[in-house]
This record gives C-alpha cells, sequence and structure tokens, in this order.
C-alpha cells in the first residue's frame, strides 16, 4: 500500500479531543487527511444554556445551536467523521456541564427499576445528543459495582446484580439508538469490582473467571444482543484472562469480545492519556498496541496545540504496519469499522428527526422522583417547612465527572424554600455553627461509604443535631440522623426531586 492510503487508515481510527468551540485549523486539515473521529468535551460546548432551561429534563433542541454549529464545521471537512460524547446522564454530562445533568444517572434508573421508564430517558438523553449533531454516545456504563468502594463507578452504574444491570443497560441501549445515535457498552470486561481509578493508576480485577464470566461478562453479553453499536474497553488488569490490561490485550479483545461474546461493532479504547496505561507506554505504542489486541478506534482526550500529537500517533501507527508489529489487513479492519459506524449514523437520519418531534416534558424529574428511597419510609411529616441550613461534605469527584457542575442539594431547595443557607466542608475543613436549632439541618454527602473523613463529620453534625435530615447523593451507606434519603446519583434532576420531596411536594417560588 502506498504511503497516503496507509496515512489515511491510520488517521481514520484515532477519536482526539481538542480545545475550544470552534475547529482548530490543525483540526480542519486532520480531517481532510483522512482523521476518523473527534471526542468532545465540556470545553468544547458553548455555555449558551441555563440551570432554569434543565429545570423539566426536556431540552429544546436549539438549546444545542453552538454545538451543533461546530459538530456542522466538523462534518464540512469531512462529512463521515464520527464525532463522539460522554452523555451518560446523571454525574457525567458534557453537554449540560454548565447546569448539571437533566437526567437522573444509572443507578437512579436501577433503582426505580421500570426498564421502560429507562429506556424513555436514554431516548430523551439521544434527542440531546441528536440535536448536538453527535454519532456516538460513549454509553452507557454496564459496569457491575461489585464493590461499593469504587472510586469511578459508583452510581454510573445500574446496581450491583449482573442481571438487573444487564436489563436496564439493554433497555438504555434500544432507547438512545432509537433517537438515532450509536450507544456504546463499557467498561469491557467490567470495571465495577476496583477500588482504583484508572485515571490515575492501573486497577485490577482479581476474581476467578468463573466469576467474572458469572458477573462482569452478562451486561455485556445483553447490551450485544440489544444490538449496541459500539463497546469501549477499560483500562484494566484482568489476570484471570491475561497478564496485560485489557486495552492491550489480544485475549480480551480478540478472544474475549469477538470470539467468546460475538461481538462485530466499533471496538473503543477509553482515553490513552489515562494513568492506567500511559504509566506503561508512550501514546503511539499504545495506540499501535491496542490496534493489534483487536481494538478498531482510539480515544485520545488531550491533544497538544497544533495537533502534534494526532500526527504522532498516524506515525507510529504506520511505521508498526511497515515493521510488520502491525498487520494492515487489521488496520484496514479497524478503519472499516470506524466507516460502518459513520454509514449506520448517515442511515438513521429519519430516526433523529423524529426523536426531534418526541420531548418528554417533565420526564427527568419523574424519573429522579422514583428513585428517592427515604428511611424510614412511613414519614408522616414534611421534613422542611422552612428554610434551613445545608451543609455539604464534599470530596472532589473523579475526573471522569470533568467539568460538570450540578445543582447542589441547598441551591435546589433554596429554589422553593427561599433564605436556606448552604456551607461546604471539604476533607480539611470544619463544621460551621450548628446551634441555631431554630432553623432545620440538612446534611448532604455523596460516598459517604468511601470517605473515612467525611462520615466521622457526618458523626459529630449528629451529635450536636440529631434531628438533622441526611441525604447521600452516591452509594447509600447505613441509615442516619432523623430522616435519610438517598437519591442514587447527584444529578441537577435528582437535586430538584430531593428539594421537593423534602418540602412535601412544593415547586419552586
Amino acid at each position: 500500500m502506498i504511503g497516503g492510503e496507509l496515512d489515511r487508515m491510520a488517521m481514520a481510527v484515532l477519536q482526539p479531543g481538542f480545545e475550544g468551540t470552534e475547529p482548530p485549523g490543525w483540526l480542519r486539515r486532520a480531517l481532510g487527511e483522512g482523521l476518523g473521529g473527534v471526542v468532545l468535551f465540556a470545553r468544547n460546548i458553548a455555555r449558551d444554556v441555563t440551570r432554569d432551561g434543565a429545570r423539566d429534563g426536556a431540552r429544546d433542541g436549539d438549546a444545542f445551536a453552538g454545538t451543533a454549529a461546530l459538530v456542522a464545521e466538523l462534518r464540512r471537512e469531512r462529512p463521515d467523521v464520527v464525532v463522539a460524547v460522554d452523555e451518560e446522564g446523571g454525574a457525567v454530562t458534557r453537554l449540560e456541564a454548565a447546569t448539571g445533568s437533566s437526567w437522573p444517572g444509572n443507578m437512579a434508573l436501577g433503582v426505580a427499576g421500570d426498564e421502560s421508564l429507562t429506556r424513555r430517558v436514554a431516548r430523551q438523553i439521544g434527542r440531546m445528543v441528536a440535536a448536538a449533531g453527535v454519532t456516538l454516545d460513549y454509553a452507557p456504563v454496564v459496569d457491575v459495582n461489585a464493590d461499593p468502594r469504587n472510586p469511578v463507578i459508583g452510581v454510573r452504574s445500574f446496581g450491583c446484580e449482573p442481571e438487573e444491570v444487564g436489563r436496564h443497560g439493554a433497555a438504555w441501549i434500544e432507547g438512545l439508538q432509537s433517537a438515532g445515535v450509536a450507544a456504546c457498552a463499557k467498561h469491557f470486561p467490567g470495571h465495577g469490582d476496583t477500588v482504583t481509578d484508572s485515571h490515575l493508576a492501573l486497577p485490577a480485577v482479581r476474581a476467578s473467571r468463573e466469576v467474572i464470566e458469572r458477573r462482569d461478562l452478562p451486561p455485556f453479553r445483553a447490551a450485544i444482543a440489544a444490538g449496541v453499536r459500539a463497546v469501549m474497553c477499560g483500562h484494566l488488569l484482568v489476570p484471570a484472562v491475561d497478564t496485560l490490561p485489557a486495552t492491550l490485550s489480544r485475549e480480551v479483545m480478540t478472544g474475549l469480545l469477538r470470539e467468546e461474546l460475538g461481538f462485530d461493532g466499533l471496538a473503543v479504547t477509553d482515553a490513552i492519556e489515562m494513568r492506567a496505561v500511559a504509566a506503561l507506554h508512550e501514546p503511539g505504542e499504545i495506540a499501535v498496541r491496542a490496534l493489534a489486541a483487536g481494538a478498531d478506534a482510539i480515544c485520545v482526550g488531550v491533544s497538544s496545540a497544533r495537533g502534534e500529537s494526532v500526527y504522532a500517533l498516524r506515525d507510529a501507527i504506520t511505521r508498526a504496519v511497515r515493521e510488520g508489529r502491525l498487520a494492515e489487513e487489521r488496520l484496514a479492519e479497524a478503519a472499516g469499522r470506524v466507516r460502518d459506524l459513520a454509514a449506520w449514523y448517515d442511515a438513521q437520519a429519519e430516526a433523529r428527526a423524529a426523536v426531534a418531534r418526541d420531548a418528554d416534558e417533565g420526564l427527568g424529574l419523574a424519573a429522579a422522583t422514583a428513585a428517592l428511597r427515604a428511611t424510614p419510609a412511613d414519614q408522616a411529616v414534611t421534613p422542611l417547612t422552612k428554610a434551613p441550613l445545608v451543609v455539604h461534605l464534599a470530596a472532589r469527584p473523579s475526573q471522569a465527572v470533568g467539568r460538570a457542575t450540578p445543582l447542589k442539594l441547598g441551591q435546589a431547595i433554596e429554589e422553593i424554600l427561599p433564605g436556606t443557607v448552604t456551607a461546604e466542608v471539604d476533607e480539611d475543613g470544619r463544621l460551621p455553627d450548628l446551634s441555631e436549632t431554630a432553623r432545620p439541618l440538612v446534611i448532604a454527602v455523596h460516598d459517604a461509604v468511601r470517605h473515612a473523613w467525611m462520615r466521622r463529620l457526618l458523626d459529630d453534625a449528629l451529635r450536636a443535631r440529631p434531628d438533622a435530615v441526611v441525604v447521600e447523593t452516591g452509594v447509600p451507606g447505613p441509615p442516619a440522623g432523623r430522616l435519610y434519603l438517598a437519591t442514587h446519583g447527584n444529578s441537577t434532576a435528582s437535586a430538584r426531586a430531593a428539594a421537593r420531596w423534602l418540602t412535601g411536594g412544593l415547586r419552586p417560588s
């Protein structure tokens, strides 16, 4: 194969990110030279959406006009470019990073327990993503949250039971793809039984092959049976399958995913700058090894200002082909799967037109409300009748969450009860004065089960104010306080649902 054609194939398998809300010159040039994909992050989304616009959980298509214009610019350079985004709903959102998601996340949907509701929510997320012109949504997460201490999955999972995760994962995929946008099940072969964040280090799943088969793989089998168009591998070490990280393992990417599970769609890597793999090899070597293992698309979250890093990846791939380290046929197969996904998206134009007319007003709030669980469950009196003090015990969010800024519980309550006072306390902070007993106290925590400092401060606060209401927005732990309310997620939709429940169903003034 001549150099120009090989270069174009190597470019076709790359999905880089970039800076800004307009395509930089290097990106336009790269698209003209065969770049197959682009991934959007919060930094690429025009901040023209107000939080009030998210109030009912059904955005109008023109809310993402700026992003749609950006994508249109990309498509002018390459009509079949695959434009990807992380839009899970809940804690992980890119399109709604400025306001927080209008939709509850996976754990909330799993707790609500209604697959038709999950399907409807995913269809509306698809409606939003389609309005922005996106081809591929890196969602849903179908990891089974086997360890509640997991620092990066948690409420992003539908739950801790494989069957439950599989049912809701399949429904989510069906809902999203009914809107004409491709879904991507992640993080293969399962990131739920880890206590390490792969953004920071290489996690290991130390379960036996039998446990992995029984616990982690069923949701991926369900996703494939539901027709998912893409699967993202996780940067995970799974010794029961191979001694190499999954991203670089032919045993995982080809033997397990392709041959055993029968998946024939697009296999995409997680971002290759994540320390789980970046600590092992240079970016070009990661790309080459991932392609050789069976990946079809290389996600690159961060690119250099002039695009040199993207061209360096291209050159590493073509050099590996010329040296015989990467089979040309394997690269051609990967590039072909990228084209196949783009062709599928083109064929869904009618579905995207139909979903644009299918706003499901109020669905986000209704779905988040369905996920609320209170202890004791027979609360007979409205917990809040006047403006409270809301203390947020806040840990730093994982890098997967990125720049998302969901409405906090105190803000949501203040929309209903003006005069609400909020205080935020981190690991190094101290509780505010809790002696004003005339003002109700609400303590909001997120994943207290994972943070000893948070549990310590919560205990201190409850000793001072046993009448406090505790709201857990992450994975629930042992109930505490006069009333314990679990939202099973920290989206804007979940905050508003909790605020309305706590105030007896009152609406914002």
